[in-house]
Formats: C-alpha cells, structure tokens, sequence
C-alpha cells in the first residue's frame, strides 16, 4: 500500500475509475450478446449504441468500435435485418429545420436590437 497522500489518493481514484470502465464493458458485451441472441433492429440500435457510449468515455478506440460496429452491421445484413425506413428519412428533416428556424430566429432579433458601441479600454497598470 502506498504511504504517501497522493499515491493514496490516486490508488482510491483508480479502483473508482476501474469500477466505471468495467461497467461500461459489462454494459457492451450485454448488448452484444442480446444482438447475437435476437438479431432484429432494436437490438442493433442498442448494440451501436453500446458502442458509441463506450468510446465517448474513453474505454474503446474510436476505430475499434468502427470495427465492432461494421461487424454487427454485416451480422445483421446476413440476418436479414431491416432498418426501419422512417426513421432515416426523418432524421435528415429534423435536421435539415432545425438550422432554418435559427437562422430566421438570429436575423428577426439582430434587425431589432440597436447597435452597441464598444467599450473603451482602460490603460494597463504600470508596476
């Protein structure tokens, strides 16, 4: 056991950090197998999403997990698993609006609001 105070507390913050990556693993392979069990869409979604969680918390590389990734699509493109059409064609929309709607919403309020001069500098402190 360490003596010093930080080896101490890098020790304590390192069996927290273990405990969160291993969950996060745990969390994966969870998904993975429910997707080898039942190949369907959902599963999928949830097995990619594993996936993309895993690498947003640093306990997979990104290109891993586009590893892992392809190779689920290719299992479930062998299932004969269909994606759900809506869903693609919606997303792309929602997109698409929601950068209309800030660009009308930032040219109404920069057309209203009077132009502000600005503020003057005030001189460094000399030492």
């Amino acid at each position: 056991m360490p003596i010093i105070k930080s080896a101490i507390k890098r020790a304590k913050q390192t069996v927290v950090r273990r405990e969160r990556n291993v969950a996060t693993k745990r969390a994966l392979k969870d998904a993975v197998k429910a997707f080898n069990a039942d190949p369907s869409a959902t599963t999928l979604s949830a097995a990619q999403s594993a996936v993309d969680t895993a690498v947003k918390k640093n306990v997979l590389n990104k290109n891993t997990a586009s590893r892992r990734k392809a190779l689920l699509s290719k299992q479930a493109k062998a299932a004969g698993v269909k994606l759900t059409a809506g869903a693609k064609k919606a997303a792309p929309a929602k997109a698409a609006a929601k950068p209309a709607a800030a660009k009308t919403a930032t040219k109404t309020t920069a057309a209203k609001a009077p132009a502000k001069k600005p503020a003057a500098k005030k001189p460094a402190a000399k030492k």
